[in-house]
């Protein structure tokens, strides 16, 4: 079985450097590309490149005086504070600027956020969405005209309801005071299947690390990666007569641009999200990535222990304000419980080089942060899907992310194994990846944050895992048919490493 590319888009067919769970997944049988081999990261930037660093003080008060006068003695400028936190993004041209600020009393922690100086170094397009011909338009909407109120895309929402979401639909759509944000890389707001539920409050620009609140910043531009728009149309596009339907399509969807032009997620664009959302009433939140550039990140390490605690500190934080936090597990087919495992990815915005972690000690963030929902993905025929990340203890609950139509193929009139979404410029296309997985949970959320008006993070997170339906191990696992086992399941029916607690219910969200 061949293994899925190592990038971290945790979707296929998405540009190469998003640090979005979406690493892209590329299914078995598909060519990789060579990744350059390298023994050694840089730590720093050479002299005169500027760098983005986060400093962790202790949260309440930011930074004190003290602190201020050892960034700037280090060749530090702070760029923001989050105080309610104590994480303060810093830029400096100074090689040694974290080892010498971590000398600093009252600094906690300090690491650069990137391998590279500002602004990353570009990469390229390895694919695109799969859009949506006039043909298969045309097809769509007169078998969805036969089903009378569907939307004229429905029908080829196999994963609609392999969560009973069609019929959560006829209980309730979710209610408009709900609001999932889409942590992510941009959210095209003018789209007809998106603009009636968009919450333009609640949307930002963060990927400088501090907010951009511009008209529009929060929008994808034209170069950039579609990933964005196409989860918040899992999530809530309208249930209007237009396009497609999303899981939740009454509830409120906002747009909160993480990701920079070039697709990379740093770790200050991502404290920036979480802190938006937990201060704008956000009332789930959806991370379909990983902060980059490391794919794990070890305590270990100086530099990458200081992005864990920054990054840490921000999900607490919004949980703590009302969010739940869900996260996308990843598409390289690995077994986040395992011993070890050989990451060949990180770090992913210079040369990376094979390492071996510990996934229990290096982690994957957001996803594997206390707290936070971790979601695996499955096809067409309900069983994991070939590229999703899985373990025992560490899968919190699965959901449709789609797979290859050749390894689990829908029924009519579905005909793609993917899983369709929006895209910019008022487009439908498909993609597949534990990032659309993600999304089809955080819309299951908002149905029990809209049944369940007054609940906590920890009751919406209980009641999602309660009413999930158990789904037992796939043994064997030989997704791609060649006589070998590509994934080993451990666990019972109810908890186990492919599927956590199970699939996702979204009728049992409306009527619970």
């Amino acid at each position: 079985m061949t293994a899925p590319h190592p990038r971290h888009r945790r979707a296929l067919a998405i540009p190469a450097g998003l640090a979005v769970a979406a690493s892209l997944a590329l299914l078995p049988g598909a060519p990789a590309a060579a990744v350059p081999a390298a023994q050694a990261a840089p730590s720093a930037a050479a002299d005169g490149a500027s760098m983005s660093y986060v400093v962790n003080v202790s949260p309440g008060h930011g930074p004190s005086a003290a602190v201020r006068r050892a960034i700037a003695k280090a060749g530090g400028t702070i760029v923001t504070s989050y105080d309610r936190i104590g994480v303060v993004v810093v830029h400096s041209a100074d090689p040694d600027f974290a080892k010498s600020v971590r000398k600093a009393p009252g600094v906690q922690s300090a690491g650069a956020t990137r391998t590279a100086p500002l602004p990353s170094a570009a990469t390229t397009d390895t694919g695109a969405p799969q859009v949506l011909s006039g043909a298969e338009l045309a097809a769509a909407q007169a078998s969805s005209a036969k089903a009378g109120d569907q939307d004229p895309l429905e029908s080829l929402q196999w994963d609609l309801p392999a969560i009973k979401a069609d019929k959560a639909h006829e209980k309730s759509l979710g209610s408009s005071r709900v609001t999932v944000a889409v942590l992510d890389t941009g959210v095209d707001d003018t789209h007809p299947d998106l603009a009636p539920n968009f919450d333009r409050e609640a949307s930002v620009n963060c990927v400088a690390g501090k907010p951009d609140t511009t008209e529009g910043a929060w929008r994808p531009s034209a170069s950039e990666s579609p990933h964005g728009t196409h989860v918040a149309g899992e999530i809530a596009a309208a249930k209007n007569g237009i396009g497609m339907t999303g899981v939740a399509p009454g509830v409120k969807v906002s747009g909160i641009k993480v990701g920079n032009p070039d697709g990379f997620f740093y770790a200050e664009a991502v404290v920036c999200g979480f802190m938006w959302a937990a201060e704008h009433g956000v009332d789930v939140t959806n991370n379909s990535y990983y902060t980059d550039p490391w794919y794990f990140n070890c305590k270990d390490d100086p530099d990458q222990k200081a992005l864990v605690e920054a990054v840490s500190r921000a999900t607490r934080y919004a949980e703590k304000k009302g969010a739940v936090n869900v996260a996308a597990a990843g598409n390289e087919n690995y077994d986040l419980a395992s011993d070890e495992i050989t990451d060949p990815s990180s770090p992913n915005d210079t040369t990376p080089g094979d390492r071996t972690v510990d996934p229990s000690k290096c982690l994957d963030i957001p996803t594997q942060l206390p707290g936070v929902v971790t979601v695996a993905a499955t096809g067409a025929k309900g069983l994991k899907s070939s590229f999703s990340n899985y373990g025992r203890g560490v899968i919190d609950i699965a959901a449709p992310g789609g797979d290859s139509t050749a390894y689990q193929t829908p029924e009519p009139p579905a005909t793609s194994g993917l899983i369709l979404g929006t895209l910019p410029g008022g487009k439908w296309g498909y993609m597949a990846g534990t990032s659309m997985a993600s999304p089809h949970v955080a819309g299951v959320a908002a149905l029990i944050k809209s049944t369940h008006p007054h609940a906590s993070p920890a009751m919406v997170k209980a009641l999602l895992y309660a009413q999930a339906d158990a789904t037992a191990c796939t043994k064997p696992y030989d997704i791609d048919g060649d006589g070998k086992v590509d994934a080993v399941c451990e666990g019972p029916k109810n908890r186990n490493g492919f599927y956590g607690w199970g699939m996702a219910d979204a009728l049992d969200a409306v009527t619970w």
